[in-house]
Formats: C-alpha cells, structure tokens, sequence
C-alpha cells in the first residue's frame, strides 16, 4: 500500500487549478484526491454565471475517482492562492465519499495546513441519522 504524499498532492492541485473555469470569481482552486490503492484523481472549481450552479474543485476530483470506479480514499490536497478550506458542501460530500481523511490544504506562498474530515465538519450529518422505514 503507498503512503500519502502531501507534496506529490500539491503539485497536482495546483496545476489542476490552472484549469480553473473561474471568470466572475477570479478564484482559480485545485484538488487531487488519492484512492487507498495510490491512484490520483484532480478536479479544478468551474463557475456558472447562475453561481448555485458551480461546482468546486474538491467535488469535481471526488467525481472523477468514483466515476473510475475507486469507493475508498487515503488523502486530499486543496489548493488556491490564499488556502482556503473546502466550503461547507464539499466539506460534507467528503464526509459522505470519503470519510475522515486527511486534507491538506496548500496556498501559493508554500504555507500547508493539515485537517481532518471531522474537524471540517463536527457531528455531521450522514447515513446514521437517516430514519430506516419498514416497507411493511
């Protein structure tokens, strides 16, 4: 089993921010997301002009993994020019794919902080809280 490698995870978020799709923000983010078996899957945030459309870097990586076929992840890595945290929905999508992993987050002067799912998101909400109903 490979290890984590923050850096490695880095260099591929920011370039994935690169391809940033962000013309009203001005606010390129990258993520790479590394699945328990060492793959790596990146994701840069893509704007809509009807902003609720929009989706974020974090989730675009989460989508490429599981449309390959990957259900566990080792790691994340976000990045953007000031190192911004995942926002709250991609702070739950992460519960919900990934579980409590690991996320570092990466900002253009080199600065790295580390955070773990549930720190991001204390007592969330998840499939233990939905009510199983009988069919009978």
């Amino acid at each position: 089993m490979e290890t984590v490698k923050p850096e490695l995870l880095k260099t591929l978020a920011q370039k994935a921010s690169t391809f940033s799709h962000s013309p009203f923000s001005k606010y390129p983010v990258g993520a790479a997301l590394q699945t328990e078996d060492g793959a790596i899957y990146t994701g840069c945030n893509i704007e809509s002009s009807s902003y609720g459309l929009t989706v974020c870097a974090e989730r675009n990586a989460i989508a490429a993994a599981v449309v390959n076929g990957h259900k566990k992840f080792r790691a994340m890595a976000v990045y953007s020019l000031n190192g911004a945290t995942p926002c709250g929905a991609c702070r739950q999508v992460i519960w919900d794919i990934c579980g409590n992993i690991p996320i570092y987050v990466f900002d253009q002067n080199g600065h790295k902080k580390m955070y773990w799912t549930k720190d991001l998101l204390p007592n969330p909400f998840d499939d233990t809280k939905l009510e199983k109903k009988n069919n009978t």
